[in-house]
């Protein structure tokens, strides 16, 4: 654009060209626009309230193996670099996107200053990456040429990173929900043909006097089973949303329930390879705990970016990951806490079907004046909550929502 001025500048007959620097101001590139800081003190006071316990229960309460807990601190020590990494990254790519215009407004601020401020999309592309690394990095110190585990790790990860590159092709191209669908599916086929463990599932306690089993063998339908389960997972996160700082705020509250339930498992274990199996879920979940803080530092309220499809793909499929490469019945709790989670807001289905009406924004009424959200009739969790307890700030009802993740991760754990 600068040059084409000049130059017709330079071709205008009879004009004497004369230094004008009040032009010359708007030809120089613009400063790209600068995204609120992170929100570190937020993020400490989180990371306080579990890594506290979390570690007494690896170094002080269970008597657990050397190198495993060794290998623990080392995917814990390279997931808090991944962490500061994320932190310091988020910030330049924010400029990127908005230089190519992946860029959004908050619709619950609009009508005030923030609602017409360009917030970058997509930052979740920023995570995904900073975990792969992470993950692939940790390798190196823990896994061996002929680990028996090796093959199924990297499986976990090229399923992830094929859900990163087609969740950041969602946010570009607006792909429809039908092929969204399927997206989860092409991405599990690595994951489905590494997989080399138990095809039962526990049956729920209230449904054992029904089905007059405990455990149940599906055979084949084992494989179908894991196919959907990805499916689900990955759409689950990205169906509850909408308000700042949930779709990464749930990911976190259930991150740090894996690694609590895995570290459990492990303290009351004499099965060695049972303790592996867990630890290869906390050497997943580990590194997407702190990349997800790191994003949570600038999504949560007021959010400085959006992180797009591609973070929700990304973490769905990283929690079918941990849920389906277990060899063990008990690793059913994981998948099927995922599935309890998922079955908390399934009466959106309708919406989701064409039954009912369904807009492109299933959000909640926001009131400028007075800079509360009301619920509308749309069939969402966070509608649902604020038909229920009344008006809210954006703030509280994502705390609120956040606190009923917890506890149905705790309740979930009597079913099973």
């Amino acid at each position: 654009m600068v040059a084409t001025a000049r130059k017709r500048a330079s071709t205008a007959p009879n004009t004497t060209r004369k230094p004008d620097p009040e032009k010359s101001k708007p030809e120089t590139p613009s400063s790209d626009p600068l995204i609120r800081p992170a929100k570190f003190l937020t993020i400490l006071k989180f990371s306080l309230i579990f890594s506290i316990p979390y570690f007494y229960l690896i170094f002080f309460h269970y008597k657990i193996d050397y190198e495993l807990k060794k290998s623990i601190s080392i995917s814990a020590f390279v997931s808090i670099l991944g962490f500061l990494i994320t932190v310091k990254l988020i910030p330049v790519a924010s400029k990127y996107v908005l230089r190519r215009n992946l860029f959004g407004y908050d619709i619950n601020k609009k009508g005030t200053p923030d609602g017409s401020i360009k917030v970058p999309e997509s930052l979740g592309i920023v995570v995904g990456i900073v975990f792969l690394v992470v993950a692939i990095l940790f390798q190196y110190f823990n896994f061996t040429a002929d680990s028996i585990w090796l093959v199924e790790y990297n499986a976990a990860l090229a399923s992830i990173c094929f859900m990163i590159l087609l969740g950041f092709v969602d946010d570009v191209l607006d792909v429809p929900w039908r092929v969204k669908l399927v997206l989860p599916s092409v991405c599990a086929l690595p994951l489905l043909m590494a997989y080399a463990g138990h095809t039962t599932i526990i049956i729920p306690k209230p449904l054992v006097s029904y089905v007059g089993l405990e455990i149940l063998d599906l055979g084949w339908i084992y494989k179908l089973y894991m196919g959907l389960l990805a499916v689900f997972c990955t759409n689950s996160i990205n169906i509850h949303a909408g308000i700042n700082g949930l779709e990464v705020g749930q990911t976190v509250v259930i991150a740090c329930a894996i690694l609590i339930h895995n570290i459990m498992q492990i303290g009351a274990s004499a099965d060695p390879e049972y303790k592996q199996a867990h630890a290869f879920s906390i050497y997943l979940v580990q590194p997407l705990l702190a990349t997800s803080l790191g994003l949570l530092s600038y999504n949560w309220y007021p959010s400085s970016v959006f992180v797009g499809d591609t973070y929700t793909y990304f973490a769905g499929m990283t929690m079918a990951v941990v849920g389906i490469l277990g060899h063990f019945r008990k690793r059913n709790e994981n998948r099927q806490k995922e599935l309890r989670y998922i079955n908390t807001y399934s009466f959106s289905f309708s919406q989701l079907a064409g039954i009912v009406p369904c807009p492109r924004h299933r959000l909640p009424r926001f009131d400028p004046n007075s800079g509360l959200l009301t619920g509308t009739n749309d069939g969402t969790l966070v509608n649902l909550f604020l038909r229920q307890f009344g008006q809210k700030s954006e703030k509280s009802l994502c705390i609120l929502l956040l606190v009923f993740q917890g506890g149905i991760n705790d309740e979930c754990y009597e079913y099973w």
